[in-house]
């Protein structure tokens, strides 16, 4: 056992009780890993995608490799491409181990371009050279591919899995837990939330301003990211997994936004679509070209999910991982087709508008502002689920039962 490189959250030290082996996290192993999530493997032909602004010369004889940078492709290549040539494919019954290389997209779940690489710097099509050819494929990107890889897999039959941003914190926890128990405490938040008919969150602004948000669920069955993906069902795990999710089908009010330049906003919610942005502190321009981006595009502000993170992990500094975390909520706007949603690519003015976009709200992304309560409306009652981040008693209870 090795004790991972990042520390857990403070607001995890009294829930880590639950779970008091999860301060320390196994060595990462490629073969647990592929097992667990795809079982079975039997037979199974797997490939590895990765992404680059030009690929056919970094693809090339694993030209990236003595290149700096590209830090995701090389973890790729170091953890799994290599693994699954040496060990891994032998040790679960599987086949192929290609590695390909697409156009990177720069926003998140946008559709990919049909042409790909080998890695004798061949052009090939995902149509008709990837996606019917391999029953297992893995995505380690930069930006998430899960929307659009989630959509052909339906198509062609193939499972997979996407593991956008891979960096050594994910490799070291989120990758390295076992995803049986994953699966099941993220059933047992599932049927907790599920049938909600609406949630509050109210949010704490510096100033001691209180702005909340409503959600409507009507009474929806609520679903889960919990990282299995077995039989030969088609299917994409966004890895890594582990939370319970909604499709919003209304939406009003307020909740703050921090946006990458590190400017504040409060975005107002009407219908269930972002309609403007207001500046807190920091760039009016940010603000504006936000504005200006909804104006256009009014799609690009529908909101597509709210999600609750299930795992006790250390906080990695990507998103991908880091709205896994329990007492962590998360809103996205955009796409929402891969989750049982209605909103879909060709709704978007532009093809670069049709994204997925997540907003996390957790302490260490968000540290202006904090998640006072969180309200989950079902049935005529009411129940707390998290204040000031914590998971509340209605959660853990859920938990341990």
């Amino acid at each position: 056992m090795t004790t991972t490189t990042a520390p857990l959250p403070d607001y995890l030290e009294e829930e880590i009780l639950l779970h008091p082996e999860r301060r320390k996290f196994p060595e990462f192993d490629a073969a647990r890993l592929l097992r667990t999530v795809f079982e079975p493997t039997e037979g199974c032909r797997v490939c590895i995608l990765v992404d680059f602004d030009d690929p056919q010369p970094l693809i090339k004889d694993f030209a990236f490799l003595s290149h700096d940078g590209f830090p995701i492709q090389k973890r790729a290549h170091e953890h799994f491409y290599q693994a699954l040539k040496d060990r891994v494919m032998s040790e679960l019954g599987m086949s192929g181990g290609e590695m390909f290389a697409y156009k990177m997209t720069y926003g998140s779940n946008l559709d990919l371009a049909d042409e790909v690489w080998d890695t004798a710097g061949n052009p090939l099509s995902f149509d008709r050279d990837i996606y019917p050819n391999y029953d297992i494929i893995l995505c380690i990107s930069t930006f998430s591919a899960t929307a659009p890889l989630t959509a052909k897999a339906k198509e062609f039959g193939f499972r997979g899995a996407t593991m956008h941003g891979l960096n050594d914190v994910i490799l070291s926890s989120g990758l390295a837990v076992d995803y049986i128990e994953v699966s099941r405490d993220a059933e047992k938040l599932r049927l907790a939330l599920t049938k909600a008919d609406s949630v509050e969150i109210d949010f704490e602004l510096e100033d001691g301003r209180i702005l909340t948000a409503w959600l409507g669920l009507n009474g929806q069955e609520a679903q889960k990211s919990h990282g299995l993906c077995h039989g030969k069902t088609p299917d994409i795990a966004n890895l890594p997994a582990g939370e319970v999710y909604f499709v919003p089908v209304d939406a009003r009010g307020h909740f703050p936004m921090k946006y990458e330049d590190g400017t504040l906003g409060v975005l107002d919610v009407e219908n269930r679509c972002i309609v403007r942005s207001t500046l807190i502190e920091g760039n009016p321009e940010t603000i504006a070209a936000h504005n200006a981006r909804l104006a256009d595009d009014p799609m690009t502000g529908t909101l597509g999910e709210l999600g609750f993170g299930t795992q006790v992990l250390p906080v990695s500094g990507a998103d991908i991982q880091d709205e896994k975390v329990l007492g962590t909520c998360h809103m996205a706007t955009g796409r929402d087709d891969h989750l049982g949603g209605d909103i879909v690519p060709s709704m978007f003015k532009k093809h670069e508008n049709s994204t997925h976009d997540d907003i996390l709200f957790a302490p260490h992304k968000t540290p202006n502002f904090n998640i006072r309560q969180v309200r989950m409306h079902r049935g005529g009652k009411t129940e707390i689920l998290i204040e000031n981040f914590r998971p509340c008693a209605y959660l853990m209870d859920a938990l341990t039962a």
